[in-house]
């Protein structure tokens, strides 16, 4: 993982003072740090009949689509309001300066479907466990929850506890 690290950029005082914002750009650059970023996110679930990734919108979309790629099932986009053209289920949920919501298609994954959530970083949880709760309530089964990058202080990971959680990197 020492090679993901370096591909970590840290720019201190973004977007606010006092933050150190990880940036994924030189990562993501990187053909090689890339391949063995999603070769590493997915390994742990490789044997757990993952029959979909969903990956939540921006930076998510970038891993989890290469790491439905990576296991060869479908891609399913978690996205802000507004931007799905067809029949959508939503949920709302609370951030630290406010509130949110995601959407996804209706007939997106349904009560077969074992659904590998991804992402670029794990911070407080709350758009993870939203992105679960939504998955959750078409009817389908969270398998678990992948991130390149996790932020162990500020309790993601335990706003996840019903959900397996992998990240490759911790700060």
């Amino acid at each position: 993982m020492h090679r993901l690290r370096e591909r970590i950029r840290a720019i201190p005082d973004f977007p606010k003072p006092g933050i150190v914002f990880r940036d994924i750009t030189p990562l993501v650059r990187d053909p090689a740090a890339l391949r063995l970023a999603v070769h590493h996110l997915v390994q742990p679930f490789r044997d757990q009949d993952i029959t979909a990734v969903g990956g939540m919108e921006a930076r998510g979309f970038i891993f989890g689509s290469l790491a439905a790629w990576e296991l060869g099932v479908g891609f399913v986009p978690l996205r802000k309001p507004g931007k799905l053209p067809y029949d959508v289920e939503s949920v709302s949920y609370d951030l630290e300066y406010g509130s949110a919501s995601l959407e996804v298609h209706t007939d997106a994954v349904g009560d077969r479907d074992r659904v590998l959530l991804v992402d670029d970083l794990l911070a407080t949880g709350g758009t993870a466990r939203a992105s679960c709760d939504l998955i959750r309530q078409l009817n389908a089964e969270v398998v678990g929850c992948a991130f390149v990058i996790e932020l162990e202080g500020l309790g993601g990971r335990q706003v996840l506890d019903d959900y397996p959680v992998h990240s490759l990197l911790a700060y």
